[in-house]
């Protein structure tokens, strides 16, 4: 049998025995290597590029690799099958996703200013009371020949007197209690969390003890994890990390995931990728960074979108891809967290963030339920801008939501040099309007190179490609010069980083079928936005705030994304980013009870808008298709 050895970097070679005639993107993919497939290879988007450095494979020429680039062994993974031993280069483009995992700098205000925010603005709101999870000392007088009752009526009276509720001890706090209440003479610091009924002891350990009770809050985005681990007691941020969603290499966008869930053993597959390749090693890791133990995490909320929370919890996902378009639930009672994710605390809890339809999941709630629209009685705008986007129109009278077929763009999918944002992105981007020269801000060190581009500096390219004629409304090349490129069949890039300013050693570009990606892209968010107004009988001027979330980097440049019809043309200060609201809104739910009514609330209060059912969303999708609209009257403040 033949042998495949993938060299992933200098350091780092796997070995893998295969059958004659397998792809090397399946058994890249069984052997648990990362190689980047957005379109979960079917060879339309070119990104799986590996090199043959030495061996067979048997593969055939793509308009993806030019001659020059198959002669020197470059393939697609997923059209290339093994032949014979052999050796694959996998770059550091193609495992883009496979980064590992970044935790944040807790030192820097921003980072804690989200969760500081969060909870001040639902404090005022009169929904951040109610502790989840908490303690109580607890002393009893020890037993006598006089006094027999048992330890376990003894800690829940005591319970009971200290908190005016009934108290139900836990088996795992059953199973410590008589060692842990005669070492500590009766005196004992208890773990509750309460529910309607009653509190639940949920553990039991000496009242000298210390040791922090924790929470996770988690967004399971389609393309990056992200986790906080908090203090239960004070809600302080004990560490914050993320992680690419190892389910990346099923494809980009979740219709591709759902296919692959469903064929034999892909539940599974997509399943272990996002809890046992990304979750587990995530919570490890900001388990250590925090320095306590995983059985010290008592509860967790999750926050993802519809498809994201089917496949962690090993669903059946075809029906929410399927019209008429039925998940599998909405609402989801709490349940136990160590049946979801293994080695936390045995009784732990886990919420999920409900969904409101196939396309507008737990994310979008919980994002809701963090910026707070729901609690103004101005006419507000939240939009989601992550590998999906969907949106929320309302005040505190209420509440109309749609998802937009934007594609992954905004995350850097369906775009060439497209990527998240990571190190090697290129975030911000001014071009020289007379000499087209540009200057990039790129994530990472000083010294960092670019590998592509992330949704904010996709955002930027575009904006000042058209803004100095370099670009025609209509996406195509108006423009020569040094940067401006044409391949064999005529069609234009421009390139941001030539070969030899890259990190990879390849030039990282913008070409025109991008651009057309792209621009349909923002089409949808903007005709979703201008069709969901007019359905009430308003205009964009009647909205007195924009709140924009989502992680396609460093922010958005508002006037750049104005020019080119993201957004309705406003003034700047109705406008505001407010990163990663989904964690924000999870983090909340987690501490509280509170909050948790109140996105369980808001998910049935949300009345669900199916673009593809109404009347003239085509017409308007068609119109925004164009830099930055076919209606110049839309857009006053912007030179065409």
């Amino acid at each position: 049998m033949p042998k495949v050895s993938f060299r992933i970097s200098e350091k780092e070679t796997i070995d893998v025995t295969v059958e004659i005639g397998e792809r090397i993107m399946d058994i890249a993919r069984n052997s648990g290597i990362y190689i980047d497939a957005p379109c979960s290879g079917n060879g339309t988007c070119g990104k799986c590029r590996v090199q043959i450095v030495d061996g067979d494979a048997e593969s055939h020429p793509t308009r993806h690799i030019t001659d020059e680039d198959y002669a020197a062994g470059w393939r697609l993974a997923c059209e290339t099958k093994v032949t014979g031993d052999v050796t694959v280069l996998v770059p550091e483009t193609a495992s883009a996703f496979r980064t590992g995992i970044r935790t944040a700098d807790l030192n820097d205000p921003t980072v804690r200013a989200a969760f500081d925010d969060v909870q001040n603005d639902l404090k005022a709101a009169g929904v951040m009371g109610d502790p989840a999870v908490f303690t109580c000392e607890i002393t009893m007088d020890p037993p006598t020949l006089e006094d027999t009752l048992c330890d376990t009526d003894r800690i829940e009276r005591a319970v009971k007197a200290a908190i005016g509720q009934e108290a139900k001890l836990s088996l795992y706090a059953l199973r410590k209690l008589a060692q842990v209440l005669r070492e500590d003479d009766f005196h004992v610091r208890c773990v509750l969390s309460r529910d309607e009924d009653c509190v639940h002891i949920l553990d039991v350990g000496s009242a000298k003890s210390k040791r922090k009770i924790c929470g996770l809050a988690i967004d399971i985005g389609t393309t990056t994890v992200t986790a906080a681990l908090v203090d239960m007691e004070t809600g302080e941020l004990l560490a914050r990390g993320s992680a690419g969603n190892a389910q990346i290499r099923y494809g980009a966008d979740v219709i591709n995931r759902i296919i692959e869930s469903g064929r034999d053993g892909g539940r599974e597959r997509l399943r272990r990728a996002v809890v046992d390749e990304t979750l587990i090693p995530l919570i490890g890791t900001l388990c250590r960074k925090a320095k306590i133990y995983q059985k010290q995490i008592y509860r967790a909320c999750i926050a993802g979108n519809t498809t994201m929370s089917h496949l962690l919890l090993g669903l059946y996902a075809d029906p929410v891809r399927m019209e008429p378009f039925i998940p599998s639930f909405f609402q989801c009672h709490e349940m136990r967290l160590n049946d979801v994710l293994s080695g936390l605390h045995p009784e732990a809890k886990l919420v999920l963030t409900p969904n409101v339809g196939s396309y507008v999941g737990g994310d979008i709630t919980s994002g809701l339920l963090a910026c707070t629209l729901w609690n103004r009685d101005e006419l507000e705008l939240f939009i989601d801008l992550g590998t999906n986007g969907e949106i929320v129109l309302g005040s505190s009278e209420f509440l109309f939501t749609c998802a937009c077929s934007a594609g992954p763009a905004f995350e850097g999918g369906d775009i060439s040099c497209g990527m998240r944002a990571t190190n090697g992105a290129i975030e911000k981007v001014r071009i020289d309007k007379e000499t087209m020269e540009p200057t990039l801000s790129i994530i990472g060190s000083k010294s960092q190179k670019p590998l592509g581009l992330c949704g904010s500096g996709i955002i930027d390219t575009v904006a000042e490609l058209f803004r100095g004629g370099i670009i025609s409304a209509k996406g195509k090349f108006a423009r020569e010069g040094e940067r401006i490129r044409y391949d064999e069949h005529g069609m234009g890039r421009y390139v941001l980083a030539f070969e030899d300013q890259s990190a990879d050693g390849r030039e990282v570009s913008i070409n025109e079928v991008d651009l057309d990606n792209f621009i349909r892209a923002k089409g949808a968010i903007f005709s979703a936005i201008l069709l969901m107004l007019r359905q009430l009988g308003m205009e964009p001027s009647d909205l007195t705030r924009i709140q924009i979330a989502g992680g396609i980097g460093g922010g958005i440049d508002f006037p750049n994304a104005i020019t080119i019809g993201i957004f309705p043309d406003l003034p700047l200060e109705k406008f505001s980013y407010i990163g990663n609201s989904s964690l924000s809104g999870a983090y909340a739910v987690l501490l509280s009870r509170e909050a948790a009514a109140k996105v369980r609330e808001l998910g049935s209060n949300m009345t669900y808008v199916e673009l593809s059912n109404e009347p003239g969303y085509m017409d308007e999708f068609v119109s925004a298709c164009f830099l930055p609209h076919t209606n110049a009257e839309l857009f006053p403040s912007v030179e065409v």
